[in-house]
């Protein structure tokens, strides 16, 4: 074994058995134990010491790109099928609201009690998960939500609807936050915006590829063995959330000191990285480490109101986008979801291109706040009654892009700030609070499009809250720093 590789490993162990109440101390040993490793070397000719930082500059690069083709590749597809799942009603909205005789209002309600669900048991969720690790919680989670999701085949009133919406969100509520949570115990602030990027970039991917199967699946199996398109599109899109959540129970480990497929060496690294950016959080005055923390943080609290405003803008794309091409450029569902592809698409490479570039700059503030402003022009220029098609289409797409690139980078913010148990409950409590827009979304807008028939009005009340979160995280959040953000 190369002589530092041996010294890392020998000097970093102690970081494995370092209990909660040596945290701070550890840290410290440990960032001091590193400095007296670098002054080993001073006495090494100037090539041979600069031979020495690259091997272990490319040790650590090797370590975290290991970690993050086992991870982010499976949770990116445990997403796709978690919002295929969630908003696949929208294409099902195409025949199901005549055939169930709702009203846009109604079938907006329907579509957004899935966040009141939602809303009460993703803190508690997230509890469980720290506690019982990931293993034992996303994989079952999987496979009662695919469950839930394919009964919906048996929604044949309103009543039956609304009550399956609801439970689809209370078992999803612990996916999302639970995955922005486990994310925190392998990835330090430096990787971490980007990483979420990567599997944040599964809601842009899940309506690029996921819109074309479900206009297909709408297209072709009316009818077929006497049942509406709608209730195969419900039926054929939750069986795959049941198979990957078996495979999840067995491929997922809850943190680096458990993973069987990293090295000591790199076990040893990550958990050191990640207790040293604790204390570097502590040391800036970042202690909110308790469940009380998070939520007595005035930051946490205007973060919930920013994601609101995001997330008002990412479910009137993801429930209303195959209506409002439906509406104004095609009604066979399955050219509805091929041309849905080139929103999705279009933001899908621009979330990652900008989560990318903030990790690369370190700079969140500006990044999520461009993406709002963006979002919010584009809205307003697609509600544009008598627009040109490819105008109307290319509007769209930028609009997604710009929610997307926000939703990229919002995720960076609150993880400066919080740890330990506040880290799961703050990020539930901003998940759970942000995501009520998605309740009021779909909502506000069926009632909108009942009332005045006109697309703009209801685009203007999306641009107003993309301005809101834009200016919100510009004014009111102070800039804040991370090791994750600092200039190596």
């Amino acid at each position: 074994m190369p002589r530092w590789k041996q010294e890392f490993e020998e000097k970093a162990e102690p970081a494995l058995t370092c209990d909660a109440s040596a945290f701070k101390a550890g840290a410290a040993v440990r960032a001091t134990q590193e400095r007296l490793m670098w002054t080993q070397y001073d006495d090494q000719e100037p090539e041979d010491s600069l031979n020495t930082q690259a091997a272990i500059s490319e040790f650590e690069k090797a370590t975290y790109r290991k970690v993050t083709w086992r991870l982010i590749p499976f949770l990116f597809l445990c997403y796709i099928l978690s919002y295929v799942d969630r908003v696949n009603v929208s294409f099902a909205k195409l025949q199901m609201q005549q055939d169930l005789g709702m009203s846009d209002t109604v079938f907006g309600a329907g579509m957004g009690i899935f966040f009141i669900g939602y809303f009460f048991f993703e803190v508690p969720s997230n509890i469980v998960l720290q506690k019982i690790g990931a293993r034992r919680w996303i994989g079952p989670l999987m496979i009662v939500w695919g469950c839930v999701s394919s009964a919906f085949m048996f929604a044949h009133s309103p009543a039956v609807f609304y009550v399956l919406r609801f439970l689809l969100g209370i078992v999803e509520s612990g996916f999302f936050p639970g995955v922005i949570l486990y994310l925190t115990f392998w990835f330090t602030g430096r990787y971490r915006a980007k990483m979420i990027a990567a599997f944040m970039s599964a809601i842009a991917l899940s309506g690029a590829f996921g819109s074309p199967v479900s206009g297909w699946i709408m297209s072709s199996m009316a009818d077929v063995a006497g049942l509406a398109s709608w209730q195969w599109l419900f039926l054929l899109e939750g069986i795959p959330s049941v198979i990957v959540g078996i495979v999840a129970m067995f491929y997922l480990d809850d943190g680096p000191q458990k993973a069987k497929w990293l090295s000591r060496e790199e076990q040893n690294l990550l958990v050191t990285r990640l207790r040293e950016e604790e204390a570097f959080k502590e040391s800036q005055g970042h202690q909110h480490r308790t469940l009380t923390d998070a939520f007595r943080s005035r930051t946490v609290w205007v973060l919930c109101v920013v994601y609101f405003g995001v997330i008002m803008g990412n479910y009137f794309i993801s429930f209303w986008m195959p209506q409002l091409i439906k509406d104004n450029f095609a009604t066979d569902p399955w050219h509805i979801g091929l041309i849905s592809m080139i929103p999705w698409g279009f933001g899908a490479v621009a979330m990652i291109l900008w989560g990318h570039h903030s990790d690369v700059t370190g700079e969140r503030r500006w990044h999520f706040a461009l993406g709002g402003i963006v979002a919010a022009v584009f809205f307003i220029i697609s509600g544009i009654q008598g627009l040109d098609p490819v105008l109307g289409i290319a509007a769209l797409a930028f609009a997604t892009a710009g929610v997307m690139c926000g939703m990229s980078t919002f995720w960076a913010l609150p993880t400066t700030i919080l740890s330990g148990a506040a880290a799961a409950a703050g990020i539930a409590w901003i998940n759970s609070v942000g995501n009520l827009g998605g309740f009021v979304s779909p909502y506000v807008v069926g009632g909108i499009r009942d009332m005045t028939h006109n697309p703009m009005y209801a685009v203007l009340v999306l641009a107003a809250m993309g301005l809101m979160s834009a200016s919100l995280v510009l004014f009111v959040t102070k800039k804040e720093k991370s090791t994750g953000d600092r200039k190596n």
